[in-house]
């Protein structure tokens, strides 16, 4: 039976680069693999999806949060990559649950797991309900070597904590960080103490 992939991680940590690396394999072995993506997303211009090393293909279907996803579309299809898949709603991540049992196309969706808050996305939450397989993308922490797994989400050099759960940017916005660090600045930025210890560390 085919799988549903949730393979998540924090801001700059090569999750688009992993998701063309597999298309290239895909199409390399003559197979015909489908790049899906929110519409929302528009950074790099609508149909672009871009990693920060500059590789970049244009996706073949570009959706709404909450649209209903037609089959027909994904017919013939060998595999289905989701880019940005934090920005889906539970209902899609749903039917892309079901296209892998009832189309039997491996499904493989990247995206963030939490936001600037560190709360989860819906679109991640229902993908960690419901998918076959988990991975994390790792990348070390902006601030010290260990592993990074939170978003900070920067103004003015600052640390910011307030605004809407979606605000897109790349490197001028956000920037991978580990707990410690997170809790750092989050204590920062309410007028705290960071170098204050608790039984959490």
């Amino acid at each position: 039976m085919a799988k549903l992939y949730f393979r998540y991680g924090t801001m700059d940590s090569a999750k688009t680069l992993n998701l063309l690396a597999v298309a290239h394999n895909y199409r390399k072995q003559g197979k015909r693999c489908l790049l899906m993506k929110p519409r929302m997303d528009d950074r790099f211009g609508e149909a672009i999806i871009r990693s920060r090393a500059g590789l970049e293909a244009e996706a073949d279907l570009l959706v709404d949060p909450n649209e209903t996803l037609d089959p027909s579309s994904f017919e013939g299809v060998d595999c289905v990559l989701v880019d940005e898949a934090q920005f889906l709603a539970e209902e899609m991540i749903d039917q892309l649950r079901d296209m892998t049992i009832d189309l039997g196309v491996p499904v493989i969706c990247y995206g963030l797991r939490t936001d600037f808050q560190a709360r989860l996305f819906p679109g991640s939450k229902r993908l960690l309900e419901l998918s076959d397989s988990i991975e994390e993308v790792k990348v070390t922490c902006y601030c010290c070597g260990k592993k990074a797994v939170f978003n900070l989400r920067m103004a003015d050099g600052k640390a910011v904590f307030d605004g809407p759960q979606v605000d897109l940017g790349a490197d001028e916005k956000y920037v991978p960080v580990c707990w410690r660090h997170y809790r750092d600045a989050r204590r920062a930025a309410d007028g705290a103490d960071p170098r204050a210890t608790s039984s959490s560390d």
